[in-house]
C-alpha cells in the first residue's frame, strides 16, 4: 500500500522544485485567481454547462486556493497534508468521489470546489476529472498559455471592447497586441477619425458609426496590405495590432519628412525595409522605440493627473492618426 504522506511529500519536493526552475527560467508558476480574469476580461454573464469530463491541465486556476498550489496544482503548502493524504488514499482504494466543481473561462478553467482532487488527479496521472461546469463569458480568447503579463494586455482588451462595442459591431474583429497601453491609442485613432469625419460630412457622428468607419476604412485596409504583403513574417512574436500602429506612427513620419503622404503601401515597405527581422538594427530600434514610449506616457499620464497639461483633445493628435483621404478633405 502506498504511504499517503510520502506521496504528499513528492508532490512538495516536485513544487519547490517547480518553483526554483520557474525563477530562473522567469516563466510563470502561479495559479490565477478567478475573481482577478473575471474582472479584468469582464466575465459577467454566466450559464450551467452541466456534468463534463474537463482536461485536467486547462485548469490553470481557483476561486479560493490559487495560493496553495502551483501551476501544475502541486501542493506549496504544508497545510493542505490532511486532506490531500486522505483524497490520495481514496484514490488508491478507487473510491467514487463526487465531480469537482469549475468555472470557464474562455478556453480554461477555474476551480470552486475540489482543488486538492484536482492535485491528486494530476499527480495519479489522469487526464480527466469529472466536472460540474459554470461558463462566465468574455468577448476576450483566454486558453492556457497566457501569462499573467499576458492578461494584463487581455483586460486592456475587454475594456476596449466594452467601450467601442467592436465585438458587437464588427463580430470576426481580432485585435491583439504583445505590450501594454496599445488599446489606448486605438481610442485616440478612433476619436480622431470620427472628428474629421464629422467634418467631411458636416454633420454629428454617432460613435458606433465612427468605430465601424473607422475599422472599415482606416484599420482593416491596412491590415489586409499586412498580410498581402507577408509583412508579419519579418517581425516573429509580434501581430498585426502592433503592426498597425507602428505603420501609422511611420506614414506620419515619413509624410511631415516628405511633406507630403506617402501612403500606407510605401509606409509599410519602408517600415519593414527599415526594422523588419533582417534589419540590423531591428530589435535595437524596436526595443527603445518601446522603452521611450512608455516613459513619455508615464511622465505625460503624471503631467495630466497633476494638473500641468489638460486632458488630450481630438485635434491635438489629429494629423498622427488620419488617414490619406482624411488629409486630402483639409
Amino acid at each position: 500500500m502506498s504511504d499517503h504522506k510520502a506521496d504528499f511529500n513528492r508532490a512538495l519536493f516536485k513544487a519547490f522544485l517547480r518553483d526554483i526552475t520557474s525563477e530562473l527560467l522567469r516563466q510563470p508558476n502561479e495559479l490565477f485567481s478567478f475573481e482577478e480574469v473575471r474582472k479584468g476580461l469582464r466575465a459577467y454573464s454566466q450559464s450551467y454547462r452541466g456534468l463534463q469530463s474537463v482536461p485536467l491541465d486547462k485548469i490553470v486556476g481557483s476561486v479560493s486556493r490559487y495560493r496553495d498550489f502551483d501551476r501544475a496544482f502541486l501542493p506549496t503548502q504544508l497545510h493542505t497534508q490532511e486532506r490531500w493524504v486522505r483524497i490520495d488514499s481514496a484514490m488508491d482504494r478507487d473510491e467514487a468521489l463526487p465531480p469537482v466543481e469549475l468555472y470557464k473561462v474562455g478556453d480554461v478553467y477555474f476551480v470552486r470546489d475540489g482543488n486538492h482532487r484536482v492535485s491528486v488527479a494530476r499527480e495519479h496521472g489522469a487526464q480527466f476529472i469529472d466536472a460540474e461546469v459554470t461558463e462566465f463569458y468574455t468577448s476576450v480568447p483566454f486558453d492556457e498559455k497566457v501569462t499573467p503579463q499576458q492578461l494584463l494586455i487581455k483586460s486592456e482588451y475587454a475594456e476596449f471592447l466594452e467601450r467601442t462595442k467592436l465585438d458587437k459591431l464588427r463580430p470576426d474583429q481580432s485585435i491583439e497586441f504583445t505590450t501594454i497601453g496599445r488599446y489606448q491609442a486605438l481610442e485616440e485613432h478612433i476619436a480622431v477619425h470620427r472628428y474629421f469625419l464629422g467634418q467631411h460630412q458636416g454633420r454629428h457622428i454617432p460613435e458606433d458609426e465612427a468605430v465601424m468607419s473607422w475599422y472599415d476604412t482606416v484599420y482593416m485596409p491596412i491590415i489586409r496590405l499586412i498580410r498581402e504583403q507577408n509583412v508579419l513574417s519579418q517581425f516573429p512574436g509580434r501581430t498585426e495590432a502592433d503592426l498597425y500602429l507602428w505603420i501609422m506612427d511611420h506614414r506620419y513620419y515619413l509624410s511631415e519628412t516628405y511633406g507630403a503622404d506617402v501612403g500606407a503601401e510605401e509606409a509599410i515597405r519602408d517600415y519593414a525595409e527599415k526594422f523588419g527581422q533582417h534589419s540590423l538594427w531591428s530589435a535595437v530600434a524596436r526595443e527603445l522605440a518601446d522603452f521611450f514610449e512608455d516613459l513619455r506616457k508615464q511622465a505625460q499620464e503624471g503631467a495630466r493627473e497633476n494638473g500641468i497639461l489638460p486632458q488630450p483633445k481630438p485635434t491635438s493628435i489629429a494629423k498622427k492618426s488620419r488617414s490619406k483621404s482624411e488629409q486630402d478633405e483639409q
